[in-house]
């Protein structure tokens, strides 16, 4: 018997760093067992291009990343999720779509990378630290025996993910 399949969205204001960042950390990390997807509630339009250039310096595919609204997700023939998390505090402050399914959520808030100032170098730090937290979180939640834990359980796993610091 295989492993179920977990949809997992991932929402930050832009869509164009953080949420990136977890789509393909949460799609490369999870090996086929969680398909991730990322979106945003107000569209940058493009993917910050530090954040392309860390994921293909870490060996990530970036062919087909972009960023894109919430409502792509909301129509008939979406994806149903299994959990949606938020990854900036803005996202986390708005009224989302009403998912089908009711999908676990928590907020797995995470310093704007985009919003550093400074050189390249500083920049590219900054991405890197995002990116390095979102993954030791990634890692932490698909660790849960999810298919064991009851939904409050789970719910205050992930909420104590979403606190968990470098």
């Amino acid at each position: 018997m295989s492993e179920k399949q977990y949809h997992v969205l991932v929402l930050c204001t832009g869509n164009s760093a953080r949420s990136i960042l977890g789509e393909v950390l949460f799609n490369m990390l999870g090996k086929g067992r969680f398909i991730a997807y990322s979106a945003g509630s107000k569209p940058a339009g493009r993917v910050n291009p530090f954040a392309l250039e860390l994921l293909q310096q870490q060996g990530f595919s970036t062919e087909g990343l972009r960023s894109k609204s919430w409502d792509e997700f909301t129509v008939p023939g979406a994806p149903e999720f299994d959990f949606i998390f938020t990854v900036c505090d803005n996202a986390a402050g708005e009224t989302c779509p009403i998912w089908p399914g009711k999908p676990a959520t928590a907020h797995w808030g995470i310093p704007d990378p985009a919003a550093v100032t400074g050189d390249d170098a500083t920049k590219r730090a900054a991405f890197r630290k995002a990116s390095e937290q979102l993954a030791k979180r990634i890692q932490l939640f698909m660790s849960l025996p999810i298919d064991k834990l009851d939904k409050l359980t789970l719910k205050e796993k992930l909420a104590e993910i979403g606190r968990t610091e470098d």
